[in-house]
């Protein structure tokens, strides 16, 4: 048997028998340091011809998406950045400058949260390859987890989702796409690249609810399998209102709505978050953030994952984990 005829979940399924459950699961690992204040700890990693490619992605711009994959995942539990390590593998026929411009964009990405690159390791490969490890700090109370969302809870998110995918389609086909305005055209190409660790929303929103109970995680591989994630670890079902899901108009401008949802859903790479909160701390922060939050549905007894259409009446189809991203 090979990796590639069981695929990506059933591997971690695997390999999670190896972990301390207690600590692995969720968008990082949570650890005591002391009775106030814990660590968290992520690590992601980025493969030329995977998640990069000199077609789509400038060093700068890989430089600045590796970090961000990592700072979402220390937004989406909750806690602040302190600082990261690098680990490169690369080609012994890399450009020194690509080098430069990755460290660069890696730089840009950390200096409005004061936090650094503190070390990493160095090795050749025959593939380039950025693997980013993030520590940082939360506190009991503040910490967000995947398994704890309640059945009455609203899902919330942040910003829009289906641009990065836009961007890369763009970036991949561009013959195709002829007709898309430079505006929109420079908007996409912007969010697939440059994306922003939301950790903004994190911290407004625990100053409205230090004390209450965050359910969530980050969309890197899709809105619709956040929410996926997230009923299997908490044991809940959900109900999903297709049109209250935000779709720039740019998207649109690309393509027709169906696929835009699509986007939307499996796309992935926009790294904005996904919680689920009580029903009226989820209506104080959209209010508050009117343009950067929505209430896209809500928590229901485990069952079924479904989207419905706008009167929250006819079941449209169910989010299906085989449509996001697989890398086997």
């Amino acid at each position: 048997m090979q990796i590639k005829d069981i695929g990506e979940h059933q591997l971690l399924t695997i390999i999670y028998q190896y972990c301390d459950r207690t600590k692995n699961g969720d968008d990082g690992a949570i650890l005591d340091i002391d009775k106030d204040k814990k660590l968290v700890v992520t690590t992601d990693i980025l493969v030329e011809n995977v998640h990069f490619s000199h077609q789509t992605t400038p060093p700068h711009a890989i430089g600045y998406r590796a970090v961000t994959a990592n700072l979402s995942d220390i937004a989406a539990m909750g806690g602040t950045p302190k600082a990261i390590t690098v680990g490169l593998s690369l080609r012994k026929d890399t450009e020194v400058s690509w080098v430069e411009g990755v460290y660069q964009g890696m730089e840009e990405c950390l200096k409005p949260f004061d936090c650094n690159i503190i070390g990493g390791d160095v090795t050749s490969s025959i593939v380039n390859t950025i693997a980013i490890t993030a520590l940082g700090e939360v506190t009991e109370t503040e910490a967000i987890y995947r398994h704890t969302a309640q059945i009455g809870d609203s899902i919330v998110i942040t910003g829009t989702h289906g641009l990065s995918r836009a961007g890369l389609e763009i970036l991949l086909y561009p013959e195709k796409y002829r007709h898309v305005s430079q505006q929109t055209r420079e908007k996409v190409i912007f969010a697939h690249q440059y994306p922003k660790p939301r950790l903004d929303i994190i911290k407004s929103l625990l100053l409205h609810h230090s004390q209450g109970r965050i359910t969530g995680m980050d969309s890197s591989d899709g809105l619709g399998d956040a929410i996926i994630q997230i009923c299997e670890k908490s044991n809940v079902g959900a109900i999903v209102n297709l049109r209250k899901i935000p779709l720039d108009l740019a998207i649109l401008e690309i393509t027709n709505f169906d696929t835009a949802l699509h986007w939307a859903l499996y796309g992935g790479e926009d790294f904005e978050l996904v919680l689920c909160i009580d029903s009226n701390i989820a209506k104080v922060l959209t209010e508050k953030f009117p343009q950067e939050c929505e209430i896209i549905g809500k928590i229901t007894t485990p069952c079924e994952i479904q989207l419905v259409d706008e009167k929250n009446v006819y079941p449209k189809l169910l989010l299906n984990q085989k449509k996001a991203y697989q890398h086997f």
